[in-house]
């Protein structure tokens, strides 16, 4: 999905500020909606396949349809990226949306019909009728609201985006709107039975499993940094009949044009390998995902498909544009938000402790500080790299490549860092506390004196 906005095309004499309102600013935000919207199809297929436990031929040629339209998703999105203003890519879109949600629809009646396929609970059950109704109801929201903003595509594209963003919202609107009732009217035996029924659909509110988030997590972290290699590879291999005739036929002499290329693949490759590297101790110490945390996940995982932006920018180092302090405001800015919503997770983890944590990564475990330092380290360096970089405009580019040297090397020594910090902390704690007792001391010999006078 971010292909697109990492591959628009900046003159070396254009300004970044210009082309960013002009070009990037539209292509970002479609690929922020088309990105949560493809996380919403990937939950509804989690949960439909909570649903439909074993797979015959045709479930499996069914899913594989489905799977063939997802993969084409991306191409559509180029379109509504490339011309946001011509209805056919909005069009094209929403019509893929329906079909996957047909096709999903089409699976699940299918299963009940062949009741030897659903989730062991559902077959004992005599409520089928209502699981296939209701599940058909929640699967069929989204391609309805897709179908509308495929119509109105022709007529009003802004209703069409605001019809796919309802998309992305509705399963919480819903549960708020639930919720708001059961607060205010109270919950009947109805909705009691109801909520019950529930527990096997595919209601995309419900927090999906700690496994499969991670799984999600893992896909789009390989995918992002095959991305930044597949770059490389289609940009910076030189021409045959270049190299003969302006290099003599010296290859190494005509790659070395490239380095700054390579450098800024390498800084690519090491910070998503470093925040996949936070995610994965993150999710070490969690035992369980809620809803708010599978949400951030999500918004933080949209942000690490923007690292590919981020190295088309700073790649373009070598050719001395007007762009170096803007680029790397950009990177710093896509880097400190795919972080603070990991720490964000972290934080949220903390209010539900004692249901999502190890015992080691809750107040007072032995990993807590660690952890926080872990994941308070990337927001904190691209934050000060960025206003470092307003300051010493002259050092943006030394600040920038300094950072990314610096954090691996910071990483490595965190741990004894933390552990130094937790030492003077309680030697300062110890010495405050004994100052308090020698003080208490004092006072007591001295009370018995005071009395008699």
């Amino acid at each position: 999905q971010i292909l697109p906005v990492a591959h628009t095309k900046i003159h070396p004499d254009q300004k970044l500020g210009e082309s960013v309102q002009q070009l990037l600013l539209a292509k970002i935000a479609v690929y922020l909606m088309t990105f949560l919207i493809v996380t919403v199809a990937w939950a509804a297929h989690v949960r439909l396949f909570q649903v439909i436990e074993l797979i015959d031929d045709v479930v499996a040629l069914l899913n594989l349809a489905c799977m063939m339209i997802i993969t084409f998703l991306p191409y559509t999105f180029s379109l509504m990226a490339s011309f946001p203003e011509v209805p056919f890519g909005i069009f094209l879109f929403s019509v893929c949306a329906v079909v996957i949600g047909l096709i999903q629809a089409v699976i699940v009646v299918y299963g009940f019909y062949h009741p030897h396929l659903l989730n062991q609970q559902i077959q004992v059950s005599e409520n089928q009728n209502f699981y296939k109704h209701h599940i058909l109801k929640i699967i069929l929201r989204g391609p309805i609201l897709c179908f509308l903003a495929a119509i109105f595509s022709f007529f009003f594209i802004p209703l069409s985006y605001v019809l796919l963003g309802l998309v992305i919202v509705f399963p919480h609107l819903t549960r708020f709107i639930t919720w708001c009732k059961t607060k205010i009217v109270g919950q009947r035996d109805e909705e009691e039975e109801h909520h019950r029924l529930e527990t096997f659909t595919f209601y995309l509110s419900e927090p999906l499993s700690k496994e499969r988030v991670e799984a999600f997590s893992d896909g789009v972290y390989a995918i992002v940094a095959t991305l930044l290699i597949l770059d490389i590879c289609e940009d910076n291999v030189p021409d045959p009949r270049g190299v003969e005739e302006k290099f003599h036929g010296s290859l190494l002499e005509a790659l070395s044009e490239y380095g700054p290329n390579y450098l800024a693949y390498f800084g690519s490759f090491v910070t998503i390998g470093l925040l996949w590297f936070v995610h994965h101790s993150l999710f070490l110490y969690v035992t369980k995902a809620t809803r708010l945390m599978g949400l951030l996940n999500i918004l933080s995982l949209a942000f690490i498909g923007g690292l590919p932006l981020a190295y088309q920018l700073t790649s373009e180092f070598a050719e001395k544009t007007h762009n170096e302090i803007e680029a790397i405001q950009v990177s710093c800015v896509i880097t400190f938000f795919a972080s603070i919503f990991q720490f964000a997770i972290w934080t949220t983890a903390l209010l539900h402790e004692r249901e999502t944590l190890h015992p080691f990564a809750r107040y007072g475990g032995k990993e807590h500080a660690f952890m926080f330092a872990k994941l308070a380290l990337y927001p904190c360096v691209s934050l000060g790299a960025f206003f470092l970089t307003c300051l010493l405009s002259e050092f943006s580019t030394a600040i920038f490549h300094l950072m990314q040297i610096v954090i691996p090397f910071a990483f490595l020594a965190l741990r004894i860092f933390v552990r130094i910090s937790l030492t003077v902390i309680k030697s300062v704690m110890s010495l405050s506390r004994r100052k308090v007792v020698l003080l208490e001391e004092e006072e007591a010999c001295l009370s018995p004196t005071e009395t008699p006078s």
